[in-house]
């Protein structure tokens, strides 16, 4: 809904431009305090209108795309981020995994699409928070920047193999946005839990992945096409690959998110133990262990539904 409706002014909201604002913010602006008062604020707001996640990093400039897309054009156009927006506030919102257990399928699209949804809503409302707050603040999805780094560097996880954040809190289960503003904010620091260490030995998401868009071997600086980062040393994906087989299959895929072993319940116990594990030195035995029970299977969607 939110990406169509300003089509008519060659605007796809959240995924080729930012989602539009609908009030001006007041004139004169709050003092928050301290950085970290400040942050410790927003970060409260933020949870209060629906956010799982949310972590803040410094702007870097390195993430911004070079341009954005007309539709209408069928070309480029200028990606017009205000300057002094300085601090990036990142939100994620988890997304359904007993949908994700079906992919890819209609109903794991079900799961992007209502996370991308409750992302539009928390990111408009943090956004117009501050904006009241007489702070500048342009939400964003898919559009004007990479979310993935911006996440890592807010401390909401760290990169797999698959090219997407794990988190200690969902695994790969969650979708991210973010929020340029001008605000006062202290930043979160990126943080460690084992998974690069594990991402070497697993391969679950290269080998499962149809397309081959995974690499298998070590990171690289290789680069596959102008949907890639020039000269950064990491797994990358073949984005273009990855989307053609979206088009052929008529769905979003999630077969990596679905059999990476971090995609669990963390609510159990067993889990946050098993977390613990794969942080180890012991992380081949949490491997092992998860391949033995069998999670990351497909299920089948007609067992999603409950018995007539």
């Amino acid at each position: 809904m939110f990406a169509e409706m300003y089509e008519a002014d060659d605007r796809r909201d959240g995924f080729l431009d930012p989602l539009s604002m609908l009030r001006d913010g007041a004139a004169e602006q709050v003092d928050l305090g301290s950085p970290e008062q400040a942050a410790a604020r927003i970060k409260h707001a933020a949870h209060a209108a629906g956010a799982d996640l949310v972590g803040i990093a410094a702007y870097d400039d390195r993430w911004t795309y070079t341009e954005r897309f007309s539709v209408q054009a069928g070309g480029p156009k200028p990606n017009d981020l205000p300057d002094g927006l300085d601090q990036v506030i990142v939100i994620g919102q988890a997304m359904d995994s007993t949908l994700i257990e079906t992919a890819p399928s209609a109903l794991s699209g079900a799961a992007t699409g209502m996370g991308y949804s409750q992302d539009a809503v928390v990111l408009l409302t943090v956004a117009q928070y501050l904006r009241n707050l007489g702070y500048r603040a342009v939400p964003s999805m898919n559009d004007t920047a990479l979310a993935v780094p911006y996440a890592i560097q807010a401390g909401l996880g760290e990169y797999g193999k698959h090219g997407l954040v794990i988190t200690p809190e969902f695994g790969t289960s969650v979708r991210f946005g973010k929020i340029f503003t001008d605000a006062p904010l202290a930043h979160d620091r990126p943080i460690s839990f084992g998974v690069r260490e594990m991402c070497e030995i697993c391969n679950a998401c290269s080998k499962g992945c149809p397309s081959k868009a995974i690499p298998d071997g070590p990171p690289t600086t290789e680069r596959h096409n102008r949907s890639n980062l020039v000269g950064v040393k990491k797994w990358t994906i073949d984005g273009e690959r990855c989307f053609a087989y979206w088009t052929r299959i008529n769905s979003d895929c999630s077969i990596c998110v679905r059999v990476c072993p971090f995609t669990r319940d963390y609510t159990r116990r067993r889990n946050r133990a098993w977390l613990r594990l794969a942080g180890s030195r012991l992380r081949r035995l949490a491997l092992w262990l998860d391949r033995r029970e069998g999670r990351g299977a497909r299920r089948q969607s007609d067992e999603w539904w409950p018995d007539a």
